[in-house]
């Protein structure tokens, strides 16, 4: 198949913006006609694709979903993992080479069990060591053009109108040339009719000196402008106003200013004697001071952030520092990361932006966050896919260098045949790593994760003597890691990743941190010999050869291998509650880690961070036993006992974590999330979202975090069903007529074994007390209300199409009304009904029991003064029967029925058999005493149903929920929707996890892990109602086995 010169092009899935392609129809048709080694191009249908199928046709394409004829398939993005075939050769930019954790299922799965040869894009490099493809320029031109955008509009809420304000998005131009010609008149009317004196000079500060600073420069110089050296900024501003006296004059500034800043312009030599030098600043940036803040940003109006950074080097400019500025007068109005460095050389950008909602604004002086152009503060832009903005052109771009030698990848399946610089792109060929990337693997059998002091000594492949060496240099690009790491297996030693950081140009350094291990101290020094030996050996004297490496050694240490479980690895999360719903989410959670297990829900998650680590759990309970039986079998899991009470043990272990689920009663929520926000850790919960924590929604994103609410099954899984339901609806321009919502926990059919049908697996009285609340909903316009005290009589049969076999009922379930707010169809659905699932004949037993007294909450006169009478007594007294009108010992079953008829509590026999039948299933005619405990009728109700109608070891719960929506198109037709969860409760290694735990927790670990993995981006108050919440979320449900059926009708 390799080498047969066909090639695939592949619809684009990663996001709905991404509509670039890796080659162009004018590319394919000189491919196809020019006897480059293309034998055909079969190209997978889109119909959000920048070029559409037809002009592929045109061209001599062929337009299928089927590749399975191609020998190399190319994409612009990492496909999903399922969809990749066989003995194929693939190109794309996999994000691999670096060992990516997150990217390692690629290779281990699919790469090399598929024998799959992997070609990626960012390891195609010149003759000057220079990447060929990349779409840096057009990041830089769309970012610059967006954040123009933005500017104009926070510049009118702070009460300057200036002609920026009628510039678009770059993704609102059909082409570059009409988005550079729309830049070009805002320039010309910055030129005749000048910008307000109130916010010059307009200074434009960029940073870096790679393509993306030149894409931003490039439509910079558009306008009417001047460049400006960063050492001369304060004489500019001596000319234009004063930073503490804004001018208030009629005078305009026709033209803006520009600034270009470099590393010497950033950061100054801790030793006054000794000037800047980029080499050993690189080497070694701990001797460098940070002075951007005090000599460039003053003066700046905007940051353009264009340049590579590591944590190794000082931050362009830290929250405190601009906070000190901003109380001195500085006239900084925003921020465009183009970079899109999250928390790092800008380190209040902690957050992403999206094409469709690209700023956020910072607050320095109050240190918080919000969606909105008006108020004080910076606005700040940073979005991750900006090039796709200019599809056309950057498809172009990309596809007229790869057109170039496309023809080779498709027509050869030897790769010692190809060109060089081909050769050195293939990561992987046959089932294996090529000989340059074989670091890979020994990157990935070193511990990669920064683990505590504490855990890392449990380690068991721990050396006696270690020793931390920073390398530095082009480790990658000209392989020189593998140099290094040979030196230190060969001499027995081993090694730990500690930090890795990629030079993302040729002109880029990497920088790696081993610790390196011996068990003897003369193979130790052995092994830092040989590293010095590679080492760069004329660093002193300034001069750098780019194949060498600068390395810096720290002390050895001795270390002892010490016990304990105390945990403070970064990737964690912390899961609050001891009840049967904290088992799986835990098993999820650290299931993840696992590369040989869940690489669906890897797929599903479709993660692009540069960072994953495996997921440590920590279950903290109020009694510590409780909560080691949670963590019983898990690996990876840890025990440790917690009062959320105790602040100081609360804080301590939440900020050892990134995430915290809280699966405690609701009333300690609250308690969780200010720690939460205090600490700047996400929160997950499955509790409603009520008005204390809707309170906190401006602290958290001022903290800059998000607290996921409702991440259970009802609320939760129903949110997400509906809303996908919803918005599909209205995507077609459809409007909701009808919205009616099932859910209920229910014994599985071999389980509804009593009179009730009905079943319990935890305390009983929250489930009565809900069936007494009100409910209000709206059937065909008209709105009604359900009294409490007649909810169980409002039940009606039910029955699903699809489910035909379950005689079902339904109560409504509070204030449905909510619901439309919620989802957005109050204004336009005339039926808006949530209901509970129950087994039919439910409500009239339980009607009947409330009318009888058996949920009765106030004290009993008969249970007063730590009286204990028989539940045969208590029974006689609620049926108001003398004790000498009973005969024998226990009353019968048909003198219950007749008495319940008797005193009116129900009409029809049947029915008052029926609550007669569950009356003796209970036990409450039998002559034992009742707790001294019990004090009012519903304390004796709930005692005897908690024993009576608990599960059995081995019998299962169910959970259904079932959604039907009615939607109106405007041509006239109608659809019915249907939505439908169905989930029994699963036995393992002989212990049964109910459904009902199930279904909370395994939405709530996912809730988590799209936390960790960053896929929830907005931050605050949130529930699943989202797509980015619940798109993710319903995909990761299905790959863990939840059967989500769907229906139109």
């Amino acid at each position: 198949m390799l080498g047969n010169g066909i090639i695939g092009i592949l619809s684009e899935s990663c996001n709905k913006w991404e509509r670039r392609v890796p080659l162009t129809p004018s590319h394919c048709a000189r491919l196809l006609h020019s006897g480059s080694g293309v034998a055909r191009i079969i190209v997978q249908p889109s119909t959000k694709r920048i070029h559409h199928d037809s002009q592929y046709e045109d061209v001599g394409c062929q337009i299928s979903d089927d590749l399975s004829e191609c020998g190399l398939i190319l994409a612009i993005k990492q496909p999903k993992l399922e969809i990749i075939l066989p003995d194929r050769a693939y190109a794309f930019f996999s994000h691999t080479h670096k060992a990516q954790k997150e990217n390692m299922p690629l290779l281990d799965k699919v790469i090399l069990t598929e024998r799959v040869s992997l070609y990626d894009y960012e390891l195609i490099v010149g003759e000057h060591g220079k990447r060929l493809l990349s779409f840096g320029i057009y990041a830089g031109r769309a970012g610059f053009i967006d954040f123009l955008h933005g500017l104009g509009q926070r510049y009118l809420s702070l009460g300057y109108s200036t002609p920026f304000l009628s510039l678009g998005a770059s993704y609102m131009y059909p082409s570059l040339a009409a988005a550079k010609a729309a830049v070009i008149s805002v320039g010309e009317e910055i030129a005749t009719q000048g910008l307000p004196s109130g916010i010059c000079p307009l200074v434009f500060v960029f940073t870096g000196s790679g393509n993306v600073s030149l894409g931003a420069q490039e439509i910079f110089k558009l306008l009417p402008h001047a460049f400006v050296d960063p050492s001369r900024l304060p004489e500019l501003f001596g000319v234009g106003r004063d930073l503490n006296q804004p001018a208030r004059t009629s005078k305009r500034v026709f033209q803006v200013y520009g600034s270009v800043v470099t590393c010497q312009d950033m950061v100054e030599h801790k030793d006054p004697t000794k000037v800047f030098d980029k080499a050993d600043y690189y080497a070694h940036p701990e001797h460098y001071n940070p002075i951007f803040h005090e000599k460039v940003a003053p003066y700046a109006s905007v940051i353009v952030n264009c340049m590579y950074w590591e944590t190794r080097f000082p931050r362009l400019l830290s929250t405190k520092q601009l906070q000190d500025l901003m109380r001195i007068g500085c006239p900084l109005v925003g921020v465009s990361d183009i970079t899109c460095d999250i928390g790092g050389s800008i380190e209040f950008v902690n957050q992403t932006a999206s094409i469709d909602s690209p700023f956020f604004r910072y607050d320095p002086l109050n240190d918080s966050y919000h969606h909105d152009m008006e108020g004080n503060g910076v606005i700040c832009s940073a979005v991750d896919n900006l090039p796709t903005e200019f599809a056309k052109e950057a498809s172009q771009h990309f596809g007229d260098i790869l057109s170039q030698f496309v023809g080779s990848l498709a027509s050869t399946s030897d790769t010692t045949k190809l060109p060089a610089h081909l050769r050195r792109a293939c990561i992987a060929h046959g089932g294996a790593l090529t000989s340059l990337y074989e670091y890979i693997q020994r990157m990935r059998n070193s511990d990669s994760e920064e683990l505590s002091e504490d855990v890392a000594n449990c380690h068991s492949n721990k050396k006696k003597y270690n020793i931390l060496v920073s390398l530095s240099g082009h480790l990658f690009d000209q392989f020189l890691i593998n140099e290094a790491l040979d030196i230190i297996e060969a001499a027995g030693g081993s090694f730990h990743l500690v930090k890795c950081q990629v030079g993302q140009s040729a002109n880029v350094m990497s920088y790696s941190e081993l610790k390196v291990g011996a068990d003897d101290r003369a193979v130790l020094d052995q092994i830092i010999d040989s590293l010095t030996s590679i080492a760069n050996p004329n660093e002193k004297s300034g001069i750098q050869e780019t194949n060498k490496i600068s390395l810096k050694v720290g002390k050895v240490q001795e270390s002892s291998i010490k016990k304990g479980h105390d945990i403070t690895r970064k990737t964690a999360v912390l899961i609050l509650g001891a009840g049967r719903v904290c088992q799986p989410a835990a098993e999820l959670l650290v299931s993840i880690g696992s590369s040989s297990s869940h690489q669906g829900y890897k797929a599903c998650l479709e993660d692009h961070s540069e960072e994953q680590n495996d997921v440590q759990v920590i279950v903290g309970s109020l009694y510590l036993k409780d909560a080691e039986e949670i963590v019983e079998g898990i690996p990876n899991a840890t025990a440790i006992q917690l009062n959320v009470m105790d602040h100081e043990s609360l804080f301590k272990y939440v900020s050892q974590v990134e995430v915290v689920i809280s699966l405690l009663p609701p009333s300690c929520h609250i308690i969780v999330a200010n720690a939460c926000i205090e600490l700047k850790k996400h929160l997950v919960t499955a509790s409603y979202v009520d008005e204390s924590m809707s309170m906190l929604d401006e602290k958290a994103k001022s903290a800059g975090i998000t607290i996921l609410g409702e991440m259970g099954l009802d609320p939760g899984i129903d949110h997400m069903m509906a809303m996908k339901m919803i918005n599909q609806a209205h995507v077609r321009k459809g409007r909701i007529r009808s919205f009616t919502s099932y859910c209920g926990g229910l014994p599985s059919p071999a389980a509804a074994n009593n009179p009730l049908a009905y079943k319990f697996s935890w305390n009983p009285a929250g489930a009565i007390r809900a069936g007494r609340n009100p409910a209000t909903y709206r059937s065909h316009g008209e709105t009604l209300h359900i009294d409490g005290d007649s909810l169980y009589d409002s039940a009606v049969r039910l029955r699903i199409p699809d489910l035909p076999a379950f005689a079902l009922e339904c109560l409504p379930n509070r204030n449905s009304l909510v619901y439309g707010e919620l989802y957005g169809i109050g204004h336009e659905a005339s039926t808006i009904f949530r209901g509970t699932l129950r087994y039919e004949g439910f409500g009239e037993i339980m009607g009947t029991l409330a009318r009888i007294g058996f949920f009765n909450t106030e004290a009993h006169p008969i249970l007063k003064g730590g009286k204990k009478p028989m539940f045969s007594t208590f029974l006689l007294e609620l049926l108001n029967i003398k004790i000498e009108d009973v005969d024998g010992p226990l009353i019968a079953e048909k003198d219950i029925t007749e008495r319940i008829v008797t005193l009116g509590h129900c009409k029809e026999q049947g029915t008052a058999a029926k609550a007669a039948k569950t009356i003796i299933f209970l036990g409450f005619h039998e002559p034992r005493e009742i707790p001294a405990s019990c004090q009012s009728a519903f304390d004796v109700t709930c005692l005897r149903m908690e024993e009576s109608l608990a599960y059995s070891g081995t019998e299962q719960d169910m959970v259904l929920l079932h959604h039907e929506v009615e939607v109106d198109f405007p041509d006239g037709l109608s659809e019915n929707h249907r939505a439908t969860l169905l989930e029994f409760g699963r036995t393992k290694n002989g212990k049964t996890i109910t459904a009902m735990a199930l279904t909370v927790g395994i939405p709530a670990g996912i809730g988590a892990l799209l936390l960790l993995e960053n896929k929830i981006k907005t931050r605050g108050v949130l529930r699943p109602i989202e797509p980015e919440v619940y798109v993710p979320a319903l995909d990761c449900l299905q790959t863990y086995g939840f059967k989500l059926m769907e229906k139109i009708e």
